[in-house]
């Protein structure tokens, strides 16, 4: 098949309007057809991130926009124009003959639906090494951009992890998941473009004026150009008994599998419910003898998507048979023999406990640059302008470890912890590690999954005073709309696909939604 090549009409030239997408038949494949302006463009059918039907997304001018995860194509080459997808699609040629339309593509081509973006390898000649702190998906994503923009020199990803670059995603979606099989990219490909990864190793310092890394090994490694995406660590608890056995955080690949692993017919207490805590508890409703889930404010994600949605969430566990325990703390963990044996909270009451684990945060993996020259803000984020660049030149920061000026609010600069966020910043980097000048601009896009359903939500709703609810909580079917100074500045939906796409479309585009559109 590797060389076979098929012709076949697809449609009549009147029968699509212009503005539209639809699925045809290529060889017993689905392909994405487009017209736009009169002209015909076809491709993969299929997002090459969680596989979600293109049709069903949003068609913006020249681009694509997923219904599931907000990745963008282009429509005329299939590039990636927005994350956090990493592979692009294939495109196929489109003729009109007498008013029918035809699809020409090869077979490997309509089989795999996906693309990897033509990259360049690595070339003794270029000497200047770009050096890159955490493994994570701004790392890897500034690696293959760096690639594709034809660099040549050498490209080192160092992580104190023993694995490679993996989505970390779906650590509490999937807690059995073995590390190796959502690697983003296989040892053979990274081996293939020349990115080297040192795994294992952990970074301590910066030398600003030497221009280079020490490790905890004792080693160093000079740079021409450096990236800083080391990511974020979860807050532990600080009070009486946090260090007692089977008190678990959520990090790595190892921990899910752990916590899986000690929650199994035993009793779990969930400290948090964030959207790890809340995700933990889905992913354990069933495996678990009972599911406690603990939590200071009134509802979960009260912070992030307000009461409406965190009420909704809640009903869905509470459905699986998890318990609530709100607008409380937890005041101290006791134990026997060393481990975690129950739960005292805030107001006397005590849950009998085997594990708990704990989801009330992160803090940003920044403590070896105390002492540096490079500016923190007070929370101990890397302060980056839109070009990614810190206040020290040849020194960049991306992904959880960064607080950025934020469009949505007014450019005052926040900490974003989110997957697609992460590999934005990754590719401006690249693209400003070699001098483009190319400013940040995207829309924050970011989901949760409980059980088999997602809640998505884009843009950024910090300090929003009003909101606008379309459908039915109780059907679990809605859309809320975030608004401030009478406009949107985020949304959320449930079972409401591609609204939050379209959303993300409207507001990248810069136009504004009032109130009244909301409505």
């Amino acid at each position: 098949m590797e060389g076979v090549t098929v012709m076949q009409k697809v449609c009549r030239e009147e029968e699509m309007c212009n503005g539209e997408m639809r699925e045809v038949e290529v060889g017993g494949y689905t392909v994405l057809l487009v017209k736009e302006h009169q002209q015909f463009t076809a491709m993969g059918s299929r997002c090459p991130h969680a596989g979600a039907p293109l049709f069903e997304g949003v068609f913006a001018e020249g681009r694509v926009r997923c219904p599931w995860h907000g990745s963008c194509y282009s429509t005329k080459t299939g590039d990636i124009e927005e994350y956090p997808t990493l592979d692009c699609l294939p495109t196929f040629k489109v003729t009109v003959d007498n008013g029918n339309v035809f699809i020409t593509a090869k077979m490997k081509d309509l089989e795999s639906s996906r693309r990897v973006m033509p990259m360049s390898r690595g070339s003794q000649d270029n000497h200047r090494t770009v050096l890159l702190l955490g493994a994570g998906p701004a790392s890897l994503t500034c690696a293959e951009t760096l690639r594709q923009e034809n660099f040549t020199g050498r490209i080192i990803m160092v992580t104190w992890e023993d694995n490679l670059p993996y989505d970390k995603t779906q650590l509490s979606k999937n807690m059995e998941v073995k590390a190796e099989s959502i690697y983003l990219r296989p040892q053979s490909f990274l081996d293939a473009y020349n990115i080297e990864v040192w795994m294992q190793k952990e970074v301590v310092s910066v030398d600003v004026s030497g221009k280079k890394a020490q490790f905890s090994d004792g080693t160093s490694q000079a740079y021409d150009d450096l990236l800083i995406a080391t990511g974020a660590r979860p807050r532990r608890l600080q009070i009486p008994g946090s260090n007692l056995q089977n008190v678990c955080v959520l990090l790595i690949p190892a921990d899910a599998n752990k916590i899986a692993r000690l929650a199994t017919g035993n009793r779990l207490v969930i400290v948090g419910a964030s959207f790890i805590g809340m995700e933990v508890a889905a992913y354990l409703a069933e495996k678990a003898a009972s599911i406690h889930v603990i939590e200071r404010q009134a509802f979960p994600y009260q912070e992030a998507l307000g009461d409406k949605v965190g009420g909704v969430a809640m009903k869905m566990l509470q459905a699986q048979g998890v318990e609530f325990h709100m607008k409380t703390e937890v005041k101290e963990l006791q134990g026997e023999n060393g481990k975690v044996t129950q739960v005292v909270l805030s107001s006397g009451d005590k849950i009998p406990a085997d594990v708990v684990v704990v989801g009330i945060g992160v803090i940003p993996n920044s403590s070896f640059l105390q002492g540096s020259p490079i500016a923190l803000d007070e929370k101990g984020a890397i302060l980056v302008d839109l070009f990614m660049r810190t206040n020290v030149p040849s020194i960049f920061a991306a992904g959880d470890v960064v607080s950025f000026p934020v469009a949505l609010l007014g450019g005052k600069h926040h900490q974003i912890c989110h997957w697609q966020i992460a590999q934005k910043h990754g590719h401006v980097a690249a693209l400003n590690i070699l001098q483009k000048e190319v400013k940040l601009h995207t829309v924050p896009y970011f989901w949760t999954r409980l059980k088999t359903k997602s809640i998505r939500y884009a843009g950024c709703g910090v300090g929003y005073t009003d909101t606008v609810l379309k459908g039915d909580l109780n059907q679990e079917k809605f859309v809320i709309f975030y608004l401030k100074d009478g406009y949107v500045i985020a949304v959320a939906s449930l079972n409401f696909d591609p609204i939050v796409s379209l959303v993300a479309e409207v507001i990248y585009s810069g136009s504004r939604i009032s109130k009244q559109e909301a409505e």
